[in-house]
């Protein structure tokens, strides 16, 4: 857009060098870089709003078509049936549901107790003792190697 090439870049800054002088040319510069950030500043905040208000849009849309699809999926799958298209069970099929004593584990009276091995550590006083648990059948046993 603006093609600023090095020689004009270079005629600029002696055009200044001359017009401005070399004792006010620091304080020309910087205000020239003060009024280039603030025009930075309000480009960048007209970007954001409007980026902002382009998501918007699009989450809009997005919703619309969320809504559509939902309602065409609700209609075509009804949450209650109608009475009349609720099929009666079959007369042969018979559920017989099972005692429920059967079903149930019976729990013990008596909490189960595992010994500790002299190779455990001894537990913390204030910890609950940590004891060993039985390997699954076909698992290796661990090796066990020496302190020293």
């Amino acid at each position: 857009m603006f093609d600023i090439a090095p020689t004009e870049l270079l005629l600029c800054a002696v055009v200044a060098l001359l017009v401005i002088g070399p004792k006010d040319l620091p304080k020309a510069m910087r205000v020239v870089g003060h009024w280039v950030g603030r025009a930075r500043g309000v480009a960048r905040h007209f970007r954001a709003g409007f980026d902002t208000m382009v998501r918007e849009a699009e989450l809009e849309e997005m919703e619309k078509k969320w809504r559509e699809e939902n309602a065409r999926i609700m209609s075509e799958h009804p949450a209650d049936p109608p009475a009349d298209t609720i099929a009666d069970p079959a007369p042969d099929l018979v559920v017989v549901p099972e005692p429920v004593e059967d079903a149930i584990a019976p729990i013990p009276s008596e909490p189960v107790v595992m010994a500790a091995t002299a190779a455990s550590a001894p537990a913390a006083p204030d910890a609950p003792a940590m004891l060993p648990m039985p390997l699954p059948e076909g698992a290796p046993k661990p090796k066990r190697t020496k302190k020293a």
